[in-house]
């Protein structure tokens, strides 16, 4: 299946959006050649944010879309689960056989017996979102998204009362540019672009805030590593140093947030010395981190994911989020922050995810607590009864969730049916019942908006796929004809009339934003930067934020309310140790950081990528390996009260004293037993609204 050598007269560019897991949401050009192959794939030049430049792995895409390890056919188990046999199955017989389950399921324990679980495999809105309007139509259970999002959108939120912020190309009109918890040069290469533009022409200073050494702090004037969960600390910090120096702006303050003087009176005993003896920073390094944002009048705080992954991470994000509010930055622009653009973007999905036709009185299930669901325990469950059938689209469980000996066991489950529709034969796959291949990005219709940025971007089918390949919608549309709802509001559409149709606002239509490629979204200045008001009703920012009470974009619906130990979250932004600090049994931290040339669990099948990363890898600072007494290379067990595992040391001054890196969510079988680094991360939820500490872990390590 190599790629066919284009024929340069009848070659042609493609115009498309990468569908992953990615803020950056790149717009794309693909070469085409003339028997409908692609070939090379590049950033669209034309894009204001995207800029010509995408990420090598994507550059990369006709390795993965002509790989011949690729699902082509349905499959059927035969034999036990999981010990690798498979027949072929038609797919009028598989998705028969789905239907024929999930009746069955609900006969015997009621339709919340049956979970569709999907999250973010593709971005794409029609072929992502199309299995709510099932789950709906059938009142099977309800899928709450926590492992991603909620603790960084729940803090930001806490204090700006939307999910917006300053223009993110604005990053090449600033003067200093603080990256805090997020790894651009490997996962978000755009940032990158903007950030180097203000500094080649303007002389921008550039901070990186991180756990560790990774390629975007190498790229840093100021570099940061600071211990996992401490960031709210070093955020008290700078801004107790802004109202003791003077770079606070109270001018500001008192025209937009809250309670100022209540914050300056809290942050009276937060000074360096006291966050340097929690982050493990020198008081040095956070006076100077401070004096630099609070003299730069054009300071930009990018706001990343990885800092929130943490169980204080909605309190991180808010606190950092309050530093340049302290400072007035948002009044220039170049200035203020930027975490995502979530709520610019006004398209109507309500048809598309049938919302009109659900029942509040369904229960939600954690996403993140996969592995409980299917163990039957009772919280998880939300009191009622077990999950006997599943349909997965798109997403790897058995390998991204936390808790993953519970999720294994919960798939092993002789009583459980699970359908899985995808591109490959996942971790996840190799348990299912029935496997069904899906279609690639280029290979079908859809519709992107790029949290990362500010551009809606048509995603239109290039190339025809595989003969027996199909989409998600195709899967959703047959199983709602064979189960009685193919009749209800959104079902008969095909993708371009599910675009259409959630584009009022724009007046246009498939065909239109086919000519026009996107949509840029972006507001104002004086909207985005909150002077007109931030996005609570009196327009001013909280300093004192009302956790439980102030609406979040993936809030719990009732009843489950707030999660977590939120009572333990604080009146003004501050460092709150519910994390899991290391002790005398478990002496490390360990953040499972994102690889540079995987995607979550994607392209870990691709040969360039694995090459690339080489193997899993635990990077150790040479004094804790001396102590240790591992070398570098050698096997090392990582364990805690989850499990164990075994993988090589990599001895590298890259990790600070005291914290274990593992970068990339590997295949479980790339790992010495088959079990992989998701054994050690946790599922019980961050407070208040949820999610997954994925970089918050205590550890022991020892030789292997």
């Amino acid at each position: 299946m190599n790629v066919a050598t284009p024929n340069p007269a009848k070659a042609r560019i493609g115009h498309s959006a990468c569908p992953h897991d990615c803020p950056s949401t790149c717009a794309l050009d693909i070469e085409i050649d003339a028997d409908g192959r692609i070939g090379r794939v590049k950033g669209d030049p034309e894009n204001s944010y995207t800029s010509g430049v995408v990420c090598a792995k994507v550059a990369r895409y006709a390795e993965r879309l002509y790989h011949p390890a690729r699902l082509l056919k349905p499959r059927v188990r035969r034999g036990g689960k999981g010990e690798g046999g498979w027949g072929e199955i038609s797919w009028e017989a598989a998705l028969d056989a789905i239907a024929e389950a999930f009746v069955r399921a609900e006969q015997a324990h009621g339709s919340e017996a049956v979970w569709p679980y999907y999250y973010a495999g593709t971005m794409g809105l029609v072929q992502r979102d199309s299995i709510d309007r099932l789950r709906h139509a059938r009142r099977y259970s309800g899928f709450f998204g926590s492992i991603c999002t909620n603790t960084a959108w729940t803090g930001y939120t806490m204090g700006a009362g939307t999910l917006r912020g300053s223009d993110p190309r604005e990053m090449a009109k600033s003067d200093c540019i603080v990256i805090w918890g997020t790894n651009p040069v490997s996962t978000q290469v755009n940032v990158m672009t903007h950030a180097i533009r203000a500094r080649k022409e303007r002389g921008a200073k550039i901070v990186v805030v991180d756990v560790y050494d990774n390629p975007t702090m190498k790229q840093a004037d100021m570099a940061l590593k600071l211990r996992p969960g401490t960031d709210a600390a070093l955020a008290c910090a700078a801004m107790h140093v802004a109202f003791r120096d003077g770079h606070a702006d109270r001018a500001y303050m008192a025209a937009f947030t809250d309670d100022p003087a209540g914050l300056e009176a809290h942050l009276a005993t937060r000074d360096p010395a006291w966050a340097a003896e929690i982050t493990g920073l020198s008081i040095a390094e956070i006076e100077a981190f401070a004096a630099l944002v609070g003299r730069t009048k054009r300071s930009f705080f990018r706001l990343g994911y990885g800092f929130t992954r943490g169980r204080n991470g909605a309190v991180s994000m808010h606190a950092a989020l309050c530093v340049p509010t302290v400072l007035g930055s948002w009044q220039y622009e170049g200035g203020g922050a930027f975490h995502s653009n979530s709520d610019i973007f006004r398209l109507r999905k309500s048809e598309l995810t049938g919302e009109t036709l659900a029942d509040p009185d369904i229960r939600m299930l954690d996403q993140s607590q996969i592995g409980r669901v299917l163990t039957g325990d009772a919280v998880a469950l939300r009191h009622r009864g077990p999950v006997t059938a599943m349909l997965i689209q798109n997403t790897n469980p058995a390998n991204v969730a936390p808790e993953q000996r519970l999720v294994k066991r919960g798939f092993l489950r002789d009583d459980l049916f699970v359908a899985v529709h995808e591109h490959f034969m996942t971790d996840t796959a190799k348990l299912a019942d029935i496997v069904l291949p899906a279609t690639m990005f280029v290979e079908h219709d859809d519709i992107y908006r790029g949290g990362g940025q500010q551009h809606i971007v048509l995603g239109p089918r290039l190339v025809e796929p595989p003969p027996l390949v199909r989409s998600n919608l195709f899967v959703i549309e047959e199983l709602a004809r064979r189960l009685g709802v193919g009749h209800l509001p959104g079902f008969g559409l095909t993708e371009r009339e599910h675009i259409t149709r959630m584009l009022p606002f724009y007046e246009i239509d498939f065909d239109g934003l086919r000519q026009e490629k996107w949509i840029d979204c972006q507001p104002d200045f004086e909207t985005a930067h909150f002077l007109k008001g931030f996005g609570f009703p009196d327009g001013r920012f909280r300093f004192r934020p009302d956790w439980t009470n102030t609406p979040a974009p993936n809030k719990p619906p009732k009843p489950l309310g707030a999660f977590g130990p939120h009572a333990a979250l604080p009146v003004f932004p501050d460092y709150v140790a519910v994390i899991e600090t290391a002790d005398a049994d478990h002496p490390f931290r360990l953040a499972t950081s994102p690889a540079r040339n995987f995607l979550n669990s994607s392209f870990t099948e691709t040969r360039g990528s694995r090459q690339r990363e080489g193997r899993p890898e635990v990077m150790i600072h040479p004094e804790d390996a001396a102590a240790c007494g591992v070398d570098d290379g050698e096997i090392v067990r990582l364990g805690n009260g989850r499990g164990d595992i075994r993988l090589h040391a990599k001895v590298t001054d890259a990790a600070k004293a005291g914290v274990l890196i593992a970068e990339g969510v590997w295949p479980n079988d790339a790992h010495l037993d088959g079990e992989g680094i998701n054994v050690l991360t946790g599922a019980d939820p961050i407070a208040p609204y949820g999610g997954a500490a994925f970089h918050d872990n205590r550890v022991w390590l020892r030789k292997g």
